[in-house]
């Protein structure tokens, strides 16, 4: 019985072994054609569509003067995406949103998710640009740090922009590394500085930017310059940070507050029914409500104003 066994899956392997080798085709080869940087590879419908779209979404954002706003947004939340393909992505969201609405509930459902969705990608925009933006104001310090030691070692100041490129961690390697790209296609240094400055919204930035520019034009000790820039910034930092963990009972009050409406209504909604019904049956109960409104939003705009220190 083993050597049966033994036998029959030897039999069994060999037998997998000529289907893989006789009976499957072999795998297509690449043509050399394909190697050839002069030709272009072929394009399929879908592709080719999807340029279609995208050049049609761009001519339109050129006439409405949004292409150059919506790339500085897309740069600012460090999103690799072209203008014209997020656009694409959002419609198409859009419009997968709204048929869902429309079998799930009929059209209001359907016309708040077409709400919703461009709303919820430009409210992603803004979270991870201000999320970028608060790590790169963290990591300024150690940036001028190395400039500063580069600078001390002999280095020239591209060389030093090149070392924070390639030792710092994104977003600061990402922004240095473009800025070293634009400087080697021939572009001014002091004006990628300031495009750096004005896109990543860093005051801190804008005094090295500045500082960079003088020492261009009067000379001096550009490491002793970065290094006192360098400590006022982080002593910016510090009274930042600690301002945010005393700001931070306030802010989770003003979203407990907030929601403290909502939930409780939704409490009474789903124990006792009825005894929100007046509210939806009367006038006067819409008028209540519409005046509820307003007061919770007059109050959260308070809120938002005392938690937000600027400094």
């Amino acid at each position: 019985m083993p050597a049966l066994l033994v036998g029959g899956l030897a039999a069994v392997l060999a037998a997998l072994l000529l289907l893989t080798l006789v009976v499957l085709p072999a795998p297509a080869r690449v043509p050399l054609s394909r190697l050839d940087p002069a030709v272009a590879p072929p394009s399929s419908v879908l592709a080719g569509a999807g340029a279609a779209a995208g050049a049609v979404v761009q001519r339109a954002l050129e006439r409405r003067g949004r292409l150059a706003s919506g790339k500085a947004a897309l740069a600012r939340a460090g999103v690799r995406m072209s203008l014209p393909d997020f656009v694409l992505v959002t419609a198409l969201a859009t419009l997968g949103a709204c048929v869902l609405g429309v079998l799930l509930g009929g059209p209001w459902p359907a016309l708040l998710l077409a709400v919703l969705v461009p709303l919820g990608a430009k409210v992603l925009l803004s979270f991870r640009a201000g999320r970028r933006q608060a790590r790169f104001a963290d990591q300024l310090g150690d940036a001028l740090q190395l400039m500063s030691s580069s600078l001390r070692a002999g280095h020239s100041l591209l060389r030093a922009v090149d070392s924070v490129a390639q030792e710092a961690a994104a977003p600061m390697s990402e922004e240095f590394t473009r800025l070293v790209v634009e400087t080697r296609v021939g572009r001014d240094l002091d004006d990628a500085l300031a495009e750096l400055s004005a896109r990543m919204g860093s005051d801190d930035f804008t005094w090295i930017a500045q500082a960079i520019a003088i020492h261009r034009e009067v000379g001096g000790n550009l490491a002793e310059v970065l290094d006192a820039v360098g400590h006022t910034i982080r002593e910016r930092n510090a009274i930042r940070r600690q301002v945010k963990a005393l700001s931070a009972e306030g802010k989770l009050s003003a979203v407990v507050l907030m929601a403290l409406p909502f939930g409780i209504a939704g409490f009474i909604g789903l124990t006792n029914p009825g005894y929100l019904a007046g509210f939806t049956e009367t006038t006067v109960g819409y008028g209540m409500l519409a005046v509820a409104l307003l007061l919770l939003l007059a109050g959260g705009l308070w809120l938002k104003k005392m938690v937000s220190i600027r400094f």
